[in-house]
């Protein structure tokens, strides 16, 4: 940026966070700080000190600073699952328009997807869904992809997780082999489970590497058969991870881009 900032008290607190953010967990001390922000030491105290006053900066034992937890709450908050729908509904758009087919975004509601978005092309889909409606994630492409980043975040799930998800709907057993799937391509997918001629595939979206939400490609199933499925991953993966808001990324993409 060339432009000066309107107010330069708190162009200061902004870039004094950001030299804070690069410093990581370790923190740096306050010369070194004074030198990237480009201020003088007891200038830069002084914003040190109103930032840790409201919990935006903290001190280590030895005198070094760092983020503060009111910092990491923000990026948070920014990524919450309410905020998920705005933050990610010019990817969902590029990615509707790039495909020509129906598009969902969803998040993990204990064993259930819940639908948070969906784009529909203009082209009429035959396909009945609905925001706020909720699926069994062990039937559903968003489901399956949620749970498969779940396991690479973590570890496989245990008989006894696999049961609860499955519940039912599905067995443990073919749940198994669906995440499994999952692995192996980098995308779920799902084949008229839910309802018939319908099947879907999907991502995940991962914040620190961990899931925060899944998207998926809703078609009639002849339009997500042997190559073209693997194609419609593989424009999900371009379309949406270039839309990304900072900080999440998509799971998957080294198996997909293969």
């Amino acid at each position: 940026m060339t432009e000066a900032s309107p107010i330069g008290s708190v162009d200061k607190a902004l870039t004094t966070l950001d030299a804070l953010a690069r410093a990581g967990a370790a923190g740096a001390p306050l010369a070194a700080l004074a030198d990237e922000v480009g201020v003088h030491k007891t200038t830069l105290h002084r914003t040190l000190a109103a930032l840790r006053h409201r919990g935006y900066a903290e001190q280590t034992p030895d005198g070094r600073y760092r983020l503060g937890a009111a910092a990491v709450a923000l990026g948070t908050t920014y990524l919450h699952e309410e905020n998920l729908p705005g933050l990610l509904r010019p990817a969902l758009t590029a990615l509707c328009a790039e495909v020509g087919e129906l598009v969902h975004l969803g998040a993990l509601a204990g064993r259930e997807i819940v639908y948070l978005d969906k784009v529909e092309p203009q082209r009429a889909v035959r396909v009945w869904s609905a925001v706020g409606r909720h699926r069994p994630a062990a039937t559903t492409a968003l489901g399956r992809a949620w749970l498969a980043a779940l396991e690479a975040a973590t570890a496989p799930l245990d008989a006894a997780e696999l049961a609860r998800y499955a519940d039912g709907v599905t067995s443990p057993e073919r749940l198994r082999r669906s995440l499994d799937a999952a692995h192996d391509r980098g995308f779920a997918e799902e084949d008229e489970e839910n309802e018939a001629g319908i099947a879907c595939v999907a991502v995940a979206v991962l914040r620190a590497g961990r899931p925060v939400a899944a998207v998926s490609i809703t078609a009639p199933a002849e339009r997500l058969a042997g190559d073209d499925r693997r194609a419609r991953a593989v424009a999900l993966h371009a379309s949406v991870a270039a839309l990304l808001p900072p900080g999440l990324s998509l799971a998957g993409r080294e198996k997909v881009s293969a």
